[in-house]
């Protein structure tokens, strides 16, 4: 193979859609009780795209966000994850879909008995590929690279709200996942530690290369996507009023 095809190879690798969704529905309940939250969802997200997806509370967001996940089960249309088709699935293939995402949730979900270091450790553990002390030693360098490096031995009682998402952050990527799904990361934090936890992703994302779908209501962090995708009555909407951004220059 001569260079040049080599080099478009890599590209089309690289631009690759790592989430593809097409008429994507989704219901609650069963029978008479049964409730459809998701309409005809299309959708795709490309390799190493910084996404946000917003709207009003109860739209189908975090719905969305735990199928990509395979936290719930799909139920009809089709919805892949690197390539992998989720809707009928066997539960191995869900299981391994988990392993390829890095979850970030609002409340962070840190287990309190346990301290960062062992926390960040636990997103190893899934994977069972790894000796404990690699386990230690990956964890020790996840959280020196978001600024807990100090703070290892930390309970999560003894960090602050904006230190125990940095905690969740580096369990999330410790693992080095293609993508990251996070769900509402700043929305306990104050304006400063909201906007760190995001560069921190951003840049954390940037250098591993992984694609990030953020769930947000955090109308002072936009600007730090690539793309904003609205949603509304679990559908998929254009924004009746288009937030005006910059032009978004990352430095990392």
């Amino acid at each position: 193979m001569n260079s040049g095809s080599s080099i478009a190879t890599e590209s089309a690798i690289a631009t690759a859609d790592v989430i593809q969704v097409e008429q994507l529905d989704y219901f609650f309940g069963k029978g008479d009780l049964r409730k459809q939250v998701l309409f005809g969802i299309n959708l795709a997200i490309a390799s190493g795209e910084i996404v946000i997806l917003t709207g009003p509370s109860g739209s189908g967001k975090t719905t969305l966000l735990s199928l990509m996940g395979g936290l719930r089960s799909p139920q009809s249309g089709s919805l892949c994850m690197l390539g992998t088709e989720l809707v009928g699935a066997a539960k191995t293939v869900a299981v391994e879909a988990r392993r390829s995402c890095g979850y970030i949730f609002q409340a962070h979900n840190l287990h309190s008995s346990l301290t960062a270091q062992e926390n960040v450790m636990m997103g190893l553990e899934v994977h069972g590929t790894h000796s404990r002390s690699e386990r230690r030693d990956r964890a020790l360098e996840m959280l020196s690279l978001v600024g807990l490096g100090e703070r290892t031995q930390y309970y999560p009682e003894d960090l602050s709200g904006g230190q125990k998402q940095r905690v969740a952050i580096a369990r999330a990527l410790v693992s080095h996942p293609k993508i990251v799904l996070a769900d509402e990361p700043t929305a306990a934090l104050d304006k400063k530690s909201g906007r760190d936890v995001v560069e921190i992703m951003q840049r954390l994302a940037k250098e591993q290369g992984c694609t990030i779908l953020m769930v947000t209501h955090d109308n002072r962090i936009l600007d730090t996507a690539d793309r904003i995708i609205y949603m509304e009555d679990g559908r998929l909407i254009n924004s009746p009023e288009p937030v005006a951004i910059a032009p978004i220059v990352k430095s990392f």
